[in-house]
């Protein structure tokens, strides 16, 4: 689903306008966006939590085609924040027991 089917369908269900909604939707995701910005996390109970996630420097490997071989360099990944979605225990629950395997 994409974010004009998100929108089709809360319009549909709450017989608000797709205009309307979609200001709604830009303003909820902008609010999102700003807190964690600054750092904060967004609880919405039931459904999950946004979060940012700080990520410490690592080492990886840069692997590169050359001259029909492979040349690998070690590089360091520095540490930075990242944003990230953890759903609630229900939400989980509730995928599970709908989308049997």
């Amino acid at each position: 689903m994409i974010k004009a089917d998100l929108v089709t369908q809360m319009s549909l269900k709450t017989c608000v306008e797709k205009k309307v909604i979609h200001s709604i939707l830009e303003t909820f995701m902008d609010t999102v966006k700003t807190s964690l910005e600054k750092g904060e996390n967004v609880y919405l109970r039931e459904f999950g939590t946004f979060a940012v996630k700080k990520k410490a420097a690592k080492k990886a490997r840069n692997i590169v085609r050359h001259n029909g071989g492979y040349i690998t360099t070690t590089i360091t990944v520095p540490a930075h924040v990242v944003p990230s979605f953890k759903p609630a225990k229900k939400f989980i629950n509730r995928v599970k027991d709908n989308n049997p395997i």
